[in-house]
């Protein structure tokens, strides 16, 4: 038998005694608790029983005779105790102590866990716990700055931004429920929960700087990174591919440089230090780490040139530039230590008398420094030329020709080179006319040597002209993108010099100069829009038909352009097509999709219709347009009778972006409001309980009215269903079965049995039919094969 009694009192239960048994007797776990009339043979219990104290009895009866012998038995009797929600249920701690740090990132992540336990059965809502945070303090804030997971107890940060500046200690109120919570004759508890705000360390370390080629030893600790937490796992990421990664970090977060770096190699480092768990997740994003090279000066100064050769003309007066050496220093530029300075430390023939030449020490000009050159005695010079920085020095050679005058002038082949028609859409690049002039002076000077210079016809530098040293053939190249629309001809005036100065008395003339026209073709180009994206930002209760922005394109040939939208999924907007204004088409909702992205494409009316597309984003800011609503559907009951001490917690929400702060109220007729009432928790939840004893074991309708504080404020009336019922020893609704004791009518079951009788008849009508014909078939075909001969076959070998 079972017994769900847990209250005092005797309860019985009734065994049979039938011949030869005389009496019965009781054995096993009676405790002093089961007992056993041994004539009547009730079975009954005297005390009350604890499910948690023991759950099970496993008591034997057996019958004796007159005698006392044994003469039946013993029979197992199992007795199950079945639990009531008698105990609340209790904190493992009286307090807990917590420490959070303000990683925004950590948002909603638990820092620490509550635990609770319920003594009684947990297959049983009686022991099916939910956690809550009552309150928290202070509490200047509109909305709780932790959250806990009613399941797991695990409790988290909701706000973004944590200062431990501003508070750096919380008390929070946690409590914990049986029954999951959802009624308001559950049992509860409360804990208190010290949570100490402390500073974020994980922060990235400002940029390390490191001077190149350290001798060590190495690894070299350069930085530091720390987890909040001791048991975090760190590591490095490269940002970049690199041959080899200089760098390693150890187990608290140390890091080190493992070999010498080089400036000149490379002079910055960007990487990334990761903290993670037991279980390999990345705990909070990743921390970049900058390593500045510094320089030291380890390099020398290099000559750009093995040889570097100048040319001076003969007659060339006293502080001419001749030119200008070219050295470089791999050490960091704008420093000491890549400061050069010349000086020139030989010179080769001293005739007719050395220090013929200077160098200027910081630029590295030389400069004629007297007139006493003369080719025919010496037609080159050898210079040795020192270049130092501040710890190297470097010799450079350069050799001077000292060559005839420039008395001649280049002259064109041609006055005129005539026209080119060439389409817009010319690659870059390509030589669109060769041109020669030709300079009688001593070959491979420079006053042989020919310069092209465009003078005039292109102030916009669309073209250039490549000269070949060897022949001075010139050769006219485009230099940018050609456009029809804006420039279809260019009348190009092109000028020969060289590059050494003509002697006195000699000047460039006409035949030093040339002609030539380019003409530019129209190539069908497509659309052009003023801008690749256009962004702008609108409320979303926005009224239909208004103008959010004005895409403009035009068209290169000056075609006219028609507009149309893509990817407008929504329907939320239109264009017109003609001026490419785009307008509301129907109602926006940020809830909905908070950026509305779409193409605006702009086609030509030509024939062959090219089209270009830029992109226009629309933010959608946020309005009150949605009421609150509930944050869950609740069922909600009390038993019956009432003790005073029920209560529901009801928490509600809506979809806009501001955060929510509602007011609550009941609403309903006089009745209502004299039965119920709400006591409010924060800005989100709120206590329902009924204000008497008394009510009605019945389905009560509240009307809970709820309105937020947005701009204007919206307001929603909620109907609540709120079932006061007889509940059974689980503290659960008892719900009776009603069953239906109408039998049939003698009519309706003659129906019922000539329906099912036709049906079978009409079954066996089919099977019976089914069979016949598939005996008079099978017997034709027996007749036909005795009347036909049989098949010969023929072997094959």
């Amino acid at each position: 038998g079972n017994s769900g009694h847990r209250h005092g009192g005797k309860q019985e239960q009734g065994f049979i005694i039938e011949p030869p048994a005389d009496s019965l007797r009781l054995s096993g776990e009676t405790d002093g608790i089961f007992e056993i009339g041994p004539k009547r043979g009730i079975l009954y219990f005297n005390k009350t029983l604890d499910r948690e104290t023991k759950a099970v009895y496993k008591l034997q009866v057996y019958a004796v005779d007159a005698k006392g012998q044994k003469v039946k038995g013993p029979y197992v009797i199992t007795i199950n105790v079945q639990d009531i929600n008698d105990n609340q249920p209790q904190f493992d701690q009286p307090k807990y102590f917590g420490v959070v740090r303000p990683l925004p990132s950590r948002a909603g992540k638990p820092f620490m866990y509550v635990h609770a336990t319920d003594l009684d059965d947990p297959t049983t809502p009686n022991a099916q716990l939910s956690y809550s945070i009552f309150q928290h303090f202070p509490n200047p804030y509109h909305e709780m700055l932790f959250e806990i997971n009613n399941k797991t107890g695990g409790i988290a940060t909701r706000a973004r931004w944590l200062d431990p500046q501003k508070q750096d200690h919380f008390t929070l109120v946690v409590t914990v429920k049986d029954l999951a919570g959802m009624t308001g004759n559950a049992f509860a508890n409360n804990a208190d929960v010290e949570i100490t705000v402390k500073e974020n360390l994980w922060k990235a370390p400002p940029p390390v700087h490191i001077r190149e080629n350290n001798p060590g030893p190495y690894p070299i600790i350069i930085t530091q990174v720390q987890w909040n937490d001791p048991d975090a796992k760190y590591e490095l990421l490269p940002k970049e591919r690199l041959p080899r990664f200089p760098f390693m970090i150890n187990k608290n977060g140390t890091i080190y440089v493992t070999e010498p770096l080089d400036r000149e190699e490379k002079d910055f480092y960007t990487f990334y230090a990761t903290a993670k768990d037991e279980q390999g997740e990345i705990l909070d994003k990743p921390l970049e780490i900058q390593i500045v090279v510094e320089d030291v000066n380890d390099n020398p100064p290099v000559c750009q040139k093995a040889l570097t050769i100048f040319e001076v003309q003969e007659n060339e007066n006293v502080g001419s530039v001749i030119g200008t050496l070219e050295a470089s220093d791999m050490d960091e530029q704008g420093t000491l230590n890549s400061r050069l300075q010349f000086r020139i430390v030989d010179q080769n023939p001293k005739i007719p008398v050395d220090k013929l030449f200077i160098v200027q020490q910081e630029a590295g000009t030389f400069q004629l420094r007297s007139s006493s050159l003369n080719k025919h005695i010496v037609s080159n010079y050898t210079l040795k030329v020192e270049v130092t920085d501040a710890g190297f020095k470097t010799e450079c050679d350069v050799q001077i020709n000292v060559i005839d005058i420039n008395d001649q002038i280049p002259i064109f082949e041609k006055s005129d080179y005539g026209n080119v028609t060439i389409p817009e859409d010319t690659p870059i690049g390509n030589v669109i006319q060769e041109i020669q002039a030709t300079d009688v002076d001593e070959p491979f000077t420079g006053s042989s040597q020919i310069i092209y210079q465009i003078e005039e016809g292109d102030p916009g530098n669309f073209f250039f002209i490549e000269t070949d040293p060897k022949t001075n053939r010139g050769f006219i190249k485009i230099q940018k993108a050609l456009d029809f629309e804006n420039s279809p001809v260019y009348d190009l005036m092109i000028k020969a010099t060289n590059p050494e100065p003509l002697v006195s008395g000699v000047q460039y003339q006409s035949n030093s100069t040339t002609y030539f026209r380019v003409i530019v073709t129209d190539v069908n180009e497509p659309p052009v829009f003023s801008q690749l994206t256009y962004i702008t930002a609108v409320y979303e209760d926005t009224p239909v038909n208004t103008l959010v922005m004005k895409a403009k394109a035009y068209d290169p040939e000056g075609d006219e352009i028609r507009y149309t939208l893509k990817n407008n999924n929504r329907k939320w907007l239109r264009i017109d097509e003609i001026s490419g204004d785009i307008y509301t088409a129907s109602h926006l909702d940020r809830e909905q999709e908070r950026a509305y992205r779409v193409e605006v494409t702009a086609i030509q009316t030509s024939k062959e219709s090219q089209s270009s597309t830029a992109i226009f984003i629309l933010h959608i800011r946020d309005v009150n347009d949605n009421a609150p609503r509930l944050a869950k559907n609740y069922s909600l009951f009390f038993c019956h009778p009432l003790s005073g001490r029920e209560h529901a917690q009801i928490e509600a929400t809506d979809d806009d972006e501001h955060d929510p702060e509602f007011t609550f109220s009941i609403g309903g007729d006089e009745n209502i409001k004299r039965n119920w009432g709400i006591f409010r928790i924060n800005g989100t939840h709120v206590d329902l309980y009924p204000k008497s004893s008394d009510l009605e074991a019945k389905m009560h309708n509240i009307t809970l009215k709820i309105k937020d504080k947005g701009e204007p404020p919206l307001e929603r009336n909620l109907n609540l269903q709120v079932n006061i019922c007889r509940c059974t020893d689980a503290r659960t609704c008892f719900i009776e079965l009603v069953y239906n004791k109408q039998s049939p009518s003698v009519g309706m079951a003659v129906g019922i049995l000539l329906a099912v009788a036709i049906t079978i008849g009409g079954i066996l009508g089919a099977v019976f039919f089914h069979l016949n014909r598939k005996k008079k078939k099978e017997r034709k075909e027996a007749d036909q094969n005795a009347k036909s001969p049989p098949e010969v076959i023929p072997l094959t070998s």
